[in-house]
């Protein structure tokens, strides 16, 4: 599926756990209003803080599997090898970019190449440290995962450094602002207006 002149874009951004990449879309969204943030879907039970519909659309196993068995995902998969599944429903996706919006979505690489499939035209950028120790470093300074599982991710951090050529764009995030600066950069240049009659005159 490609874009016309008149539909939205479709932006992707990734990166392994502890780059940062949660931090830099919040930062973004406060700053680029007219950016739209997809709410992926999952079947992991919420964490204290977390409001469905707002942070993930939270499903029941059943219900993931009635949503992909229905084709509403246009990406999913399991992450980390865990039991849990991850996915991003169309709905949060298609009638936006037909209405001429900016969409943003933050998945993994797996995802992200299932996207370009459909999306050739989407904006990727995929946020990396100057040095993958410094991964470790983050992902144990956050207090929140065991020895196990912070191997786990790193395996598969180291994986997805390995994959990052198939992103259009790739931003190393050092410097919170640094690599705001950048991506804001990367975003313009691809016709984002934070003005809606701008953005929609653009495309």
């Amino acid at each position: 599926m490609t874009m016309s002149q008149t539909e939205g874009q479709l932006v992707v951004l990734s990166g392994p756990s502890g780059v940062g990449k949660s931090t830099l879309l919040r930062r973004l969204l406060t700053d680029f209003s007219e950016l739209i943030p997809s709410i992926s879907a999952t079947t992991r039970p919420p964490r204290t803080g977390e409001k469905p519909g707002v942070d993930y659309h939270f499903l029941s196993p059943e219900e993931f599997e009635t949503a992909q068995k229905a084709a509403r995902f246009i990406e999913c998969c399991q992450v980390y090898g865990r039991e849990y599944w991850y996915g991003t429903l169309e709905d949060e996706v298609t009638p936006r970019l037909t209405h001429g919006k900016w969409v943003i979505l933050e998945i993994d690489v797996e995802g992200t190449l299932s996207i370009l499939e459909r999306y050739p035209q989407a904006v990727t950028i995929f946020v990396e440290p100057s040095d993958p120790a410094h991964l470790e470093e983050r992902l144990r300074g956050r207090g929140t995962e065991t020895p196990e599982a912070i191997k786990r991710r790193l395996e598969v951090a180291h994986r997805e450094l390995r994959q990052s050529g198939h992103y259009r764009h790739r931003v190393v995030n050092d410097s919170v602002e640094e690599a705001l600066a950048n991506i804001k950069t990367i975003l313009t240049a691809a016709g984002f207006s934070n003005d809606s009659t701008e953005t929609a005159s653009a495309q």
